[in-house]
């Protein structure tokens, strides 16, 4: 029987008693998935795995260890072949003109899309002859992340966390930033190029520029296509700070602000075809990847050896276990996987399933074919996430999982069977994105029902792995997402019987699906894959580097 207690939850979820359903019995043989040594995540990951500390906050990130990938790998696949050519002509053209090293600097090493883009970014940017490096900025004061993810939610147009932001906010966020910025500087060249990625290192880039003359440049992921009081008071806060630097991108038009009009321009996140997450997997890898993972029973020996921590799934006396059978590989899933952010929109998808289900058993679905009525008897919903321990840069992330994990528990036992709540590790980077891709794979229909969505790559994911996604209408979202086209929209993603009938449709129509499915992995090869991004990141580059301030 799988261990218990993996994850520190709330005490009113750790305490609940009850009996011990089936689908938490982890048929697997003892040992197989020890515990965690209580290691922090810092030490297994940044330290041990994948990079060095410069001081007492910033980390310098080695987003390739091993052995990367080269272009030449891309170059031999036919559908890849002019892309990469035409890639290195303009390469070839920049690289020569850029005297310094162009430094990527985010918040997290893992947990996001930014941290899932960037280590394939930089060792490409690399071998186009562009010097690149990673750094990651760290606090030592708890409520930095808490005012950087409530910027973040003011960016969204969230105002529940209060929209008044002042001289305080503004030192806290200088204080932070100069301890990372001077850790930094004994790194940095005269002619290097800081490239900083959303608001939490903001001061870092803002100080460099101006003190050391440094080009900076600031990459946005985040926005709204609206203007509210919350997205007006957080853009009137980054004002000064933004200022400092030469030129911003964004991920679409509707999320610059005016003063920033005249020195943006547009980069699409993507996602790299041949990393971990993204890679083709057979029939045989991806049985093994979830046998590995705790998400299915080995019924036969699997040459690879099981995880260090497998994935971990909600029971209903409230703790985590190895789910053991989902269903995985034999019922039709559909599956949100995310960050457990509030705007993503997972309450809502939840009452839908119920919805959905409901609609299974009532007169509605005895008019399908006696297939069709059997998918929604069988169907499952999945909702995973990051263990929120860790995602350092989301204090809000524990507090959304615990409300999840809450409403889990008062839903009836026979929902439950039905509804798969998981935790997945963050230890090891490589595990954690093949059981994503192993997820992704496995499931029939993709959802990312989020309220706000900056662009969304689990979008870019799903498409690309010939999925059928449903997506709201959030403005990331419809950036790849043409209704009908590659996938689908629900116009209200907190209206459960919007995506309740979506998701009905949608099951009931392997044809359409496939349809949608082959579609979205077009678009993304023709707009969103790595290549695309990196000609924008060194026009983009270029053009910093090229003018005078």
């Amino acid at each position: 029987m799988a261990e218990e207690g993996a994850l520190d939850g709330p005490s009113d979820l750790r305490d609940r008693k009850g009996p011990r359903p089936d689908f938490c019995r982890a048929n697997e043989p003892p040992g197989a998935h020890p515990r965690s040594n209580g290691a922090s995540f810092e030490v297994q990951v940044y330290r041990t795995r994948s990079g060095a500390r410069l001081g007492a906050m910033l980390q310098i990130i080695d987003p390739l260890p091993g052995k990367p990938l080269k272009l030449s790998h891309y170059a031999a696949e036919a559908r890849f072949s002019s892309t990469i050519r035409d890639l290195r002509a303009e390469a070839g053209l920049i690289a020569p003109k850029l005297r310094g090293t162009v430094w990527m600097v985010n918040s997290t090493a893992q947990g996001g899309g930014v941290a899932e883009m960037l280590p394939g970014v930089v060792g490409l940017l690399r071998e186009l002859g562009i010097p690149t490096k990673w750094a990651v900025i760290g606090a030592d004061k708890p409520e930095f992340f808490a005012l950087t993810k409530r910027l973040h939610n003011m960016l969204h147009g969230d105002a529940s966390g209060g929209i008044d932001l002042g001289p305080a906010e503004a030192q806290l966020l200088e204080e932070v930033g100069r301890r990372n910025a001077d850790e930094l500087a004994g790194q940095l060249g005269p002619n290097d190029v800081l490239l900083v990625h959303d608001p939490q290192p903001v001061a870092l880039g803002a100080l460099l520029a101006r003190e050391r003359g440094l080009k900076a440049l600031w990459r946005c992921h985040i926005g709204l296509d609206e203007r509210t009081d919350s997205t007006r008071a957080a853009w009137r806060f980054l004002r000064p700070f933004l200022q400092g630097y030469h030129h911003a991108a964004f991920s679409a038009p509707e999320y610059i602000p005016s003063y920033l009009a005249g020195k943006s321009t547009i980069i699409y996140p993507a996602l790299d075809p041949y990393s971990h997450k993204n890679r083709e997997l057979s029939v045989p890898k991806i049985v093994g990847i979830l046998c590995n993972a705790g998400l299915q029973t080995a019924h036969e020996p699997v040459p690879t050896r099981a995880f260090a921590q497998p994935a971990k799934r909600l029971c209903a006396d409230g703790k985590f276990r190895a789910p053991g059978e989902l269903g995985l590989l034999f019922r039709p899933i559909v599956l949100q996987v995310s960050r457990w952010d509030k705007l993503k929109g997972w309450k809502p998808l939840v009452d839908a399933f119920v919805r959905l289900k409901a609609k299974a058993g009532n007169g509605e679905a005895s008019k399908l074919a006696p297939r069709n009525r059997r998918r929604l008897e069988l169907c499952r919903l999945v909702l995973a996430g990051p263990d929120p321990s860790g995602v350092t840069d989301d204090p809000e992330g524990k507090e959304v999982f615990n409300e999840l994990c809450r409403t889990w528990l008062e839903l009836p036992p026979e929902i439950q069977q039905d509804i798969a709540l998981l935790s997945l590790p963050m230890a090891s980077r490589k595990e954690n994105a093949l059981v994503v891709n192993a997820l992704q794979r496995c499931a029939s229909i993709v959802v990312q029902n989020s309220l706000r969505e900056g662009f969304g790559l689990t979008v870019t994911e799903a498409m690309w792995k010939g999925k059928a996604v449903l997506g709201s209408s959030a403005v990331g979202i419809r950036q790849q997402i043409r209704d009908r086209i590659d996938g689908r929209l629900v116009a209200d993603p907190s209206d459960p019987e919007e995506i309740a009938s979506r998701l009905f449709e949608m099951i009931v129509s392997p044809h359409q699906r496939h349809r949608l499915g082959r579609n979205a992995q077009r678009r993304v090869h023709d707009e969103f894959l790595v290549f695309s991004q990196l000609s924008r990141y060194l026009r983009f580059i270029a053009r910093a580097t090229e003018e005078k301030r």
